[in-house]
């Protein structure tokens, strides 16, 4: 995953938490904490979530960047996991490449 990805990953998680009306976190990455794939941070009424993407398989930040949604909102089940789906249908949709002769 490139940095442009992770941005575009990020953005695509915001709209989509603002849409369903829950906060949509900020990101950054990698995080501070050495040895760490994911941190978050709350501030205030906001969350810093943090995610490393070096040497790191794509579905991985982008579960950890969903995961760091649901619990910038402190989410429990059954929500979550809805909002997991939706999250990974949001980003599946904004990211697939279009199709090759496609009218």
């Amino acid at each position: 995953m490139t940095t442009l990805d992770f941005a575009q990953a990020a953005q695509t998680l915001a709209r989509a938490a603002h849409s369903r009306r829950l906060l949509a976190p900020s990101f950054r990455c990698p995080p501070r904490l050495v040895g760490a794939d994911r941190t978050i941070r709350r501030r205030g009424a906001g969350a810093v979530v943090s995610v490393r993407i070096r040497r790191r398989p794509h579905a991985a930040v982008l579960a950890d960047m969903i995961e760091g949604v649901v619990v910038a909102n402190s989410l429990a089940s059954p929500h979550a996991d809805r909002l997991r789906a939706e999250l990974w249908a949001c980003l599946t949709t904004e990211e697939a490449p279009p199709v090759a002769g496609a009218a």
